[in-house]
Formats: structure tokens, sequence, C-alpha cells
């Protein structure tokens, strides 16, 4: 019951993100699937081995390929797909928890929180790129079996 009803809520945070960002009114549908799929991912993954850093590198390359194909298919630009899709893995609740403990002087709860949201935050940006990376290989080795007779 906890998957649907988190996949549920992060469906509307990728959606309310798209329109929040202006993306075209007929991805909004499309950008919460995005997201939906790389949380659910996110949670099982962190479910199985109690890794933040892990789970959202999973998710993070799961939204990044979905939005991939969703950008083939609809003819648009994966960014739109991606940036979207991409809002319910991000560490707010750590960076503001880092924050909060930086005014209240408790420094090494603040570093450890702000290390923590680092690494997510990087985590991310990792997965991002090795799914494009990964994609691109896919799609020129997929034209390189097309051109052979």
């Amino acid at each position: 019951m906890i998957y649907i009803t988190q996949g549920i809520l992060s469906f509307i945070a990728a959606m309310a993100f798209g329109v929040v960002f202006n993306a075209p009114k007929k991805s909004l549908f499309y950008c919460g699937i995005a997201g939906m799929t790389g949380w659910i991912v996110y949670m099982c993954v962190n479910q199985l081995n109690q890794d933040q850093v892990g789970a959202s590198f999973a998710g993070a390359f799961t939204v990044a390929f979905v939005s991939h194909i969703m950008s083939k298919k609809f003819k648009m630009p994966m960014i739109i797909f991606s940036v979207a899709g991409i809002i319910p893995l991000v560490p707010g609740g750590t960076a503001y928890n880092a924050m909060r403990h930086v005014v209240e002087k408790d420094y090494a709860m603040a570093l450890e929180f702000g290390s923590q949201a680092l690494l997510i935050s990087g985590s991310i940006a990792m997965g991002l790129v090795f799914a494009e990376i990964i994609t691109q290989l896919w799609v020129k080795a997929s034209l390189r079996l097309k051109t052979k007779p």
C-alpha cells in the first residue's frame, strides 16, 4: 500500500513541477510518470540495501532512461521529462536539516547532513550522466546494426 501512496504522491509532485517549469501541457502526465518510476525504483533499492546514495543513483538513472524513451516517442527534448521527473529525488529535507543545524550551532550534525545531501546530489547527477552515456551507446549500436547488410 505504501508503494501505491508514494507512487501517486511522486507522480503529483513531478507533474506539479512540470507546471512550474512551463512544460507543454501534453507532456505533464508523462513528466509525472518519469518522476513516479524514478521514485519507486529509489524506494525499492533503498529498501533492499538501506543506502540512500545508491538508491538515488538508481532512481536518477531510471528517470533519465524513461525520459530518453519519452523524448523519442513524443519528439520533445529530454530535459522536459527529466527535470520534472528528478524533483522527487532531490534531498531537500536533508539540506534543510543541515542548514537548521548550522543555525543552531550544531556543526557536527550540520556536517553530517550536509555531506549526506552532497553525496545524494552527486549520485543523482551521476545517474543522469550514466543513463545519457548508455543511451548514446545503445543508439549508436542500433544504428550500426541497421546499416550492416
